[in-house]
Parts: C-alpha cells; structure tokens; sequence
C-alpha cells in the first residue's frame, strides 16, 4: 500500500472536516435579489467555517505528507551481508 491505515484514516478525517467547514459557510441568501439580508455576514460564515477549512486542509496535507508506520524491523537497520569475507 502507498500509504499505512493511519494516513487513510487522516485522510477521511479531513475530507469530513473540510465538508463540515463547507456546511457551515452555506446558506444566509435571500429569498428575492431585491432585498438584502445582512445573515450573509455572520460570524459563523466569515471566521468559523474558514478556519474549519483551513485545519482541514492542514490535516489533509499532513495525512499526504506523514511517512507511512513501517514495521519493527524496517525502520533503520542497516542490513547485515551474508558472506563477510567477499
């Protein structure tokens, strides 16, 4: 696999934060284009759901980026020749 479990669940994790910050930022439009309604500007629209993206992406980015768990003894042992004497 390219990359372990952990990533892809990082990866899911992210995608759903990134949907909730998109959910949040949704609605506050008028029902007719001649009047105007000022819940466009809220403050869970304009700083909440932004920053809910943001940490989103941030996630998504580290799950790409985070090397994959590697078994015991994989991680960093030099490997030893079979006939020393060549």
């Amino acid at each position: 696999m390219l990359y372990s479990r952990k990533n892809y669940i990082l990866m899911g994790l992210s995608v759903l934060i990134i949907l909730i910050g998109f959910a949040l930022m949704s609605g506050g439009g008028s029902d007719s284009p001649e009047t105007f309604n000022p819940e466009i500007f809220s403050s869970r629209r304009i700083v909440l759901a932004p920053i809910v993206c943001v940490v989103g992406f941030v996630l998504m980015i580290y799950a790409i980026l985070a090397s994959p768990a590697r078994s015991r003894g994989e991680a960093g042992t030099p490997s030893t020749p079979t006939n020393p004497q060549a």
